[in-house]
């Protein structure tokens, strides 16, 4: 689906700038939105870009850098680092050889912490694209990347 066809899609409705941005970026290979992009959506939506750029900015689940096919965001709010058991973050570098912030060789994986991500009761908590998931223990996480790279979850 082409940029104008989401546009179309959402009615060029301002209201709906947040789920354009989604389906734009769900669209691409590298899970990003480029700055071409969001010009000609403020343009098509009559906003200023400023203005797409600061909406950009503020959702994590939004990115201007190329990032990889599955995006791990981890909690890093209070009740997930309390909860923690052991260090989520630090498993999760160490299992796929990458730093917070950083993408795997064969860009399949991007690791990033994100603000609270809902489920304060059910912490620790991580999120893979749109796919939350809840209780996790150092099993649990080693079992998830396992199933992404068998293709099993997607």
């Amino acid at each position: 689906m082409n940029l104008h066809n989401i546009l179309k899609k959402h009615e060029f409705k301002k209201d709906k700038l947040i789920e354009i941005l989604i389906d734009v970026q769900h669209e691409k290979p590298y899970n990003n939105i480029t700055e071409k992009e969001v010009e000609s959506i403020a343009k098509a939506l009559e906003l200023p870009v400023s203005h797409v750029c600061g909406v950009m900015s503020f959702y994590t689940l939004l990115s201007l850098e190329k990032r990889g096919k599955y995006i791990i965001q981890v909690c890093k709010d209070v009740p997930c680092f309390i909860n923690d058991e052991f260090n989520i973050l630090k498993t999760l570098e160490q299992t796929l050889n990458i730093q917070c912030g950083e993408t795997t060789d064969d860009h399949f994986f991007t690791l990033e912490e994100s603000a609270c991500l809902g489920h304060c009761d059910e912490a620790p908590v991580m999120r893979i694209n749109d796919t939350m998931y809840t209780n996790l223990t150092k099993t649990k996480v080693f079992r998830i990347l396992e199933q992404y790279k068998e293709g099993t979850l997607c």
